[in-house]
């Protein structure tokens, strides 16, 4: 944190004294002895009340910059979560009927999508090929019918399997590419280690929302 040091000058009235070194007229000590004159600068009092004047429309000015840049950043964040018209929905869990946390983001998704008029991209991502996955056709009909009771019954779907590249890496990519707006996903994917939270908040371009279980 900086700090700003400010000098104030206040005008000093030297009428009550007769000549520069009479405040040593007492028997102090003898290092006082060696101070042959002790001189005096008196500042008009008009001007030094013009430097304070101008020091404190500095500050209002300074304040008032300040704060508009602050409500200039919230304002630009608040926008971030209003104006948007593309959604991300990634998928890493293998449940057929998809989990909570799934289920909980789908619901989300499709409520803020609707909303705002967005669309909505989801993507299924495993490290393993979908063929390892007897009910993968399941999992994506349960994908299906969550969006359709959020009232979407058109989206996007991508599948990212068995490509070998981290669930992170791959939501990061389809976000810059498709140059999305939101991505919605809940914590569990975070807790199963699926998705890295750090890799997340450093690569995804744009915001994500993290819900909760």
């Amino acid at each position: 944190m900086a700090f700003a040091h400010y000098l104030l000058t206040v005008p000093v009235d030297t009428s009550n004294f007769h000549t520069a070194n009479s405040i040593f007229t007492r028997p102090f000590s003898s290092s006082y002895n060696s101070l042959s004159s002790v001189s005096f600068s008196h500042s008009s009092p008009s001007l030094n009340t013009r430097r304070v004047s101008n020091f404190s429309k500095n500050l209002r000015i300074r304040h008032k910059a300040s704060v508009k840049a602050q409500a200039s950043e919230a304002s630009s964040a608040a926008d971030a979560f209003t104006n948007f018209k593309h959604v991300l929905l990634p998928i890493t869990d293998r449940n057929p009927y998809l989990s909570e946390g799934s289920r909980q983001a789908a619901a989300t998704a499709t409520a803020m999508a609707k909303k705002y008029g967005a669309d909505i991209t989801v993507v299924v991502i495993d490290e393993k090929e979908k063929e390892a996955y007897p009910q993968h056709e399941t999992q994506l009909a349960s994908i299906r019918w969550h969006l359709s009771e959020g009232g979407y019954q058109e989206f996007k779907l991508l599948e990212r399997l068995g490509e070998g590249s981290k669930p992170t890496a791959i939501i990061g990519e389809i976000a810059d590419d498709m140059n999305l707006d939101m991505v919605v996903m809940s914590m569990e994917a975070i807790h199963s280690k699926h998705v890295d939270a750090n890799l997340l908040a450093e690569f995804i371009p744009c915001p994500v929302l993290l819900l909760p279980l």
